[in-house]
């Protein structure tokens, strides 16, 4: 059958030629002879492969060379516990702006280690906004601040970041690589790779190298920075497949013209989206104008039963996970890199056809 047009949060989807690549490498990578998951994480042809990953990710990102790449497993939640772990060493005291329910998540687990402080939430509000951090007093005697940068469950998104002595410790799972940002403003930067980086099983860890080695003795191994910086993130089996395919994915980036492209096809994507929602009788947008994501875009139409009526006739016309995180409801279409123009082209004019159709006699 044709491809639908996969509007999922996450796993979501990958480029075709992406794809097509891993297809046709698929039984043989190059001259191996094998597959890349048949391939030891210790073999010369998956140390190029690794190196060659975190090389494109460095270029792409612009990452300083006092910063450590990391690939490691448990998604971004196992870095709820992770960052805690290894920075609350001096104060045992962080801060958190709360902007939704993957913040609330990294709180919870925060709270376990050491004093949390929420200097700023959007909680008031059902998240749907992020709060105005610019003239917040920070605690000068906090060991990290932490934010979530893209909320993929509410729509909301950090247009700047907040300015602290402390190391900005920032969870960037769904925004990560759709725009150029300055590295250097972070302490540690995180991201689950199966939005924007690759298939899910990876995540990607950018840490500054003054950061690592701080844990105490009681860290868990695995849970330890150091572990993975000595090295080289091949301390145990990492998750070798989802970092051949990520790599595929950063030459792709490459291909597009690297961020600054990224970020314009982005921006058009979004605001073709936008643009219908706020012209449209029947679909709105929960989320404030100036805090609205580019990536994930939630939106609900006038009633529970044309919310179900439109996700039923989307799926069947091809647009496929656009339900809603279960927690919020209504629908919510994630527009990641490599979803295409004409696929978001085609969902406005889908929606278009829908509010025609049925608007009327709804409002009856």
């Amino acid at each position: 059958m044709e491809r639908v047009f996969n509007f999922s949060a996450g796993p979501s989807v990958l480029p075709v030629p992406v794809l097509e690549k891993v297809q046709k490498e698929l039984i043989s990578y190059g001259n191996a002879g094998m597959s890349v998951m048949e391939m030891s994480h210790r073999s010369k042809e998956f140390e190029t492969i690794i190196g060659k990953c975190e090389g494109l990710l460095r270029e792409l990102l612009e990452i300083p060379s006092n910063y450590k790449v990391l690939f490691l497993q448990g998604g971004a939640s196992t870095q709820f516990s992770m960052v805690p772990l290894n920075l609350l060493n001096r104060f045992k005291k962080a801060a958190f702006i709360n902007t939704g329910s993957w913040s609330k998540k990294a709180i919870s687990e925060a709270k376990k280690y050491g004093e949390v402080q929420i200097i700023a939430s959007s909680e008031d509000k059902n998240f749907s906004y992020i709060p105005n951090f610019e003239e917040l007093e920070i605690d000068q005697q906090i060991d990290f601040l932490h934010i979530t940068t893209n909320n993929t469950i509410e729509g909301t998104k950090f247009s700047s970041f907040p300015t602290t002595n402390a190391p900005l410790v920032a969870d960037f799972s769904s925004n990560i690589l759709s725009e150029p940002i300055d590295i250097s403003q972070f302490g540690v930067i995180y991201a689950g790779a199966q939005k924007n980086i690759g298939p899910a099983g990876l995540t990607i860890v950018i840490i500054r190298e003054d950061l690592v080695g701080l844990a105490n003795s009681s860290c868990p191994t695995m849970l330890d920075y150091k572990t993975h910086t000595d090295s080289s993130s091949l301390y145990n089996t990492p998750p070798t497949f989802s970092i051949y395919v990520s790599m595929l994915v950063l030459e792709w980036i490459k291909e597009q013209g690297g961020l600054s492209n990224i970020y314009k096809n982005n921006l058009l994507k979004a605001q073709l989206l936008y643009d219908f929602i706020d012209r449209s009788e029947m679909f709105s947008s929960p989320v404030e104008k100036d805090s609205r994501s580019i990536m994930n875009i939630p939106f609900t139409a006038t009633s529970d039963a044309l919310n179900k009526l439109f996700l039923a006739e989307a799926n069947e016309n091809g647009f496929v996970n656009l339900e809603g995180h279960r927690s919020v409801g209504g629908m919510r279409a994630s527009i990641y890199n490599a979803m295409p123009i004409e696929g978001v082209r085609k969902l406005v004019q889908f929606m278009n056809q829908f509010e025609t159709k049925n608007l009327k006699e709804f409002v009856k």
